[in-house]
């Protein structure tokens, strides 16, 4: 490899380890000049690149919240996880039914506590794109493989009572 003199001056300084002396023997210069000219050069590589880090530093603390930010035009979908619950599949339940009858109306449900067999627990979430997460749940108790009871966020339309009005008559 042949390089000229003005390369080898050129690329010196920016290859680690390289010392004045192993310099001063491939270009023939003067070793003072020669460090000056290093020294000269890190000073001014080193204003450059003080400045370049602090921007880059603070340009990525500034991006931290780029997720949370909205964008005019972008559509973020809905998220819906766990088992749909419906005001119909609720009003379906009735004290007596089996399991298996309980799984055909409501489907598998999400949580199982192996401690607790009997009792599931029907877990429906969802958040539209950007919105607030909403969350049902309803709980299903078994005695001797039969429904006994649930509560949750659902009550059966069935046992709801109309009122009367009273008249003063």
């Amino acid at each position: 490899m042949n390089l000229t003199l003005p390369a080898i001056t050129l690329l010196c300084p920016l290859i680690c380890g390289v010392e004045s002396t192993a310099l001063h023997k491939l270009t023939n210069y003067k070793p003072m000049n020669i460090t000056n000219n290093l020294k000269s050069r890190r000073q001014s590589l080193c204003w450059i690149l003080k400045p370049l880090m602090l921007l880059c530093a603070t340009s990525l603390v500034g991006c931290n919240n780029v997720g949370s930010m909205d964008f005019p035009g972008v559509y973020k979908i809905g998220i819906a996880q766990g088992n749909i619950i419906t005001q119909e599949m609720v009003d379906q339940l009735r004290p007596g039914m089996t399991k298996r009858q309980v799984i055909f109306v409501m489907g598998t449900p999400l949580v199982r506590d192996p401690y607790h067999q009997d009792r599931w627990d029907y877990i429906y979430s969802f958040q539209p794109g950007g919105g607030v997460r909403g969350q049902e749940s309803i709980s299903v108790f078994f005695i001797d493989d039969e429904l006994v009871s649930f509560t949750g966020d659902f009550v059966p339309t069935d046992s709801l009572i109309p009122t009367e009005e009273v008249s003063d008559s």
